[in-house]
């Protein structure tokens, strides 16, 4: 079984305009569902109380008892936060998919979650580090194992000097270290106290019950970086596509885009993890998605379906699982988790259809 090659044949029915249409439905459905999650669940708004809280705020005019803060500080901060990351999530998920031709390339897989999981852990059992010290400690863990398993699969550390990261190696790379990372998880958790486990527990999981207009703040200006810096790659990106030889051959530096790729791709994730922690298979499922649904691998389509997926996962676990839990409100990785792992099966079994 394969789970690469090259890119798929241009499908008919499926203009550039086509696409474009419906890229725009899926900056339209971000839209409403943004409203949806502030608007409605488990407390609802008005229309035109929203904006009478969102001037008053503003301007520091009169507030409305208990409907200001709920709005201002839960839930406008958790879907602005929930929309920001399910962009980075999107994005990073396509930038490694597209860049290696496999669908299995993509954070959740290869480790970088796993890297961001395991500082943070550190961090939380054994330093008591809480907030914005966790935060940094994710960051510094994904970009550490993002920067081990890149010089593994690309024979620096061999000796080889190629740097030329195929994919297969790299992502065999990140399973390795992600099985071992995560054996670190497990001690690090069976050496916490109670209420210590429980709250990395609720990290692990992807969670964003902590939302605050500090760290969305902190995600606003990464992103301000990082997706210029993502535009800016796509045009060699596409050339990549053809192959490594074919890219070589029409310009470009094959070596020093693959890197550049792989830190944009890694630093999106990364801010991302920091943030809400790792939201699983928000980065595996978004590409695919946006990839079905316009007909040709999209890097904004498979960012606003990362938007998409967290929005609607966070509106399950925030307002309808209480519902059927007794009030339990689940972290929305719960509910992503629960999303990624039939689709990753339904992959490998179509995959498997494909090459019989």
């Amino acid at each position: 079984m394969t789970l690469h090659g090259n890119p798929a044949p241009k499908q008919r029915g499926y203009s550039p305009s086509r696409r474009l249409n419906r890229t725009a439905l899926l900056a339209g459905a971000v839209v409403i569902l943004f409203a949806v999650s502030v608007l409605l669940g488990s407390y609802t708004v008005t229309i035109p109380d929203f904006f009478k809280i969102l001037v008053a705020h503003l301007t520091g005019g009169e507030k409305i008892p208990g409907a200001s803060f709920i709005v201002m500080e839960n839930k406008l901060p958790r879907a602005v936060i929930g929309t920001m990351i399910g962009l980075a999530f999107g994005l990073a998920g396509a930038l490694f998919q597209t860049m290696l031709r496999n669908p299995l390339a993509s954070p959740d897989v290869i480790g970088i979650s796993y890297g961001a999981s395991a500082a943070a852990v550190l961090a939380i059992v054994v330093f008591g580090a809480s907030g914005a010290a966790v935060s940094g400690a994710a960051l510094a863990g994904a970009l550490g194992v993002a920067a081990i398993i890149y010089a593994i699969s690309s024979g620096a550390i061999r000796g080889t000097g190629r740097g030329d990261a195929a994919g297969n190696r790299l992502i065999l790379s990140g399973v390795g270290i992600a099985a071992a990372l995560h054996a670190v998880v497990n001690f690090l958790m069976t050496r916490a106290d109670i209420r210590t486990a429980a709250d990395a527990l609720v990290w692990l999981n992807g969670s964003l019950n902590s939302a605050s207009w500090d760290r969305a703040g902190v995600l606003a200006l990464a992103l301000l970086l990082l997706l210029p810096a993502t535009a800016a790659i796509a045009g060699p990106l596409r050339i990549l596509e053809l192959g490594p030889d074919a890219a070589a051959g029409l310009g470009v530096r094959v070596n020093p885009t693959r890197l550049a790729l792989v830190i944009i791709a890694v630093s999106l994730a990364a801010v991302a993890t920091a943030t809400a922690g790792p939201v699983s298979f928000v980065a595996f499922l978004a590409g695919p998605i946006a990839r079905r649904f316009t007909g040709k691998a999209s890097l904004p389509a498979s960012a606003l379906v990362g938007a998409l997926i967290v929005l609607a996962a966070d509106f399950v676990a925030a307002n309808l699982a209480p519902l059927l839990l007794d009030g339990t409100v689940l972290p929305v990785g719960v509910i992503t988790g629960a999303l990624g792992a039939p689709f990753l099966l339904w992959l490998l079994v179509t995959a498997n259809r494909k090459d019989a």
